[in-house]
């Protein structure tokens, strides 16, 4: 591809338009150019787990679990479980059940601050 002014052209090299973003001007291209970059991130697979609770066995306890064997974990029935998304809390919630699929009722949504305060 060649483009440019003939008179500044070198014979034998190969010209390419100039590429990059400009700097939008109006509050309306930068909103314009905000959302386009927003959309870049909304495809990005997110792994949301629920945790139903927690406990430890020793390994000759786990040997000794068959089908039928219950596990006791740490949570009471009813309590509250954490909605996890990459393994950082994002919201609480309930259990419901639904067409006989478990699902989950949101009940509280982590606030932002509370977010970064995990990260420290």
């Amino acid at each position: 591809m060649t483009v440019g002014t003939p008179s500044k052209m070198k014979p034998g090299v190969t010209y390419a338009p100039k590429t990059g973003t400009a700097t939008p001007g109006t509050s309306a291209d930068r909103a314009a150019s905000s959302k386009s970059n927003m959309d870049f991130i909304l495809d990005i697979p997110l792994e949301i787990s629920v945790e139903l609770g927690r406990t430890s066995l020793m390994i000759n306890e786990l040997l000794k679990l068959g089908q039928g064997s219950v596990i006791e974990l740490t949570k009471v029935a009813g309590d509250t479980l954490e909605v996890l998304a990459n393994q950082r809390l994002i919201a609480r919630g309930e259990v419901v059940v639904i067409n006989d699929k478990y699902g989950i009722r949101l009940t509280e949504i982590i606030s932002p601050m509370e977010r970064i305060e995990k990260l420290r």
